[in-house]
């Protein structure tokens, strides 16, 4: 079976740009916007705890999660097709 690059890699993009954004106000929510650098931030240039930074992670985290779901599911293709079938065990 083979995966659909475009979509494995599309629904990654919007799982981990979503996921980021709705960390970030999850934290301002019970902590505030404290603008602060953290450790996604050193990763993702302009993210930090605000909502200027939640919108950013929400870019970052897109454009991370396309390009790591299209090579997940690049790789998972070509490997599975060099692999040989698993016999029926019925």
């Amino acid at each position: 079976m083979k995966l659909n690059v475009k979509a494995v890699a599309l629904s990654g993009g919007i799982v981990w740009g979503l996921g980021l954004f709705i960390l970030t106000w999850w934290i301002i929510a019970f902590e505030g916007q404290t603008g602060q650098q953290t450790i996604i931030g050193l990763v993702y240039r302009g993210y930090n705890i605000s909502a200027m930074g939640s919108l950013i992670g929400l870019v970052w985290g897109f454009v991370d999660g396309l390009i790591g779901g299209f090579v997940f599911a690049w790789l998972y293709n070509r490997f599975a097709s060099k692999s040989l079938p698993i016999p029926n065990a019925g």
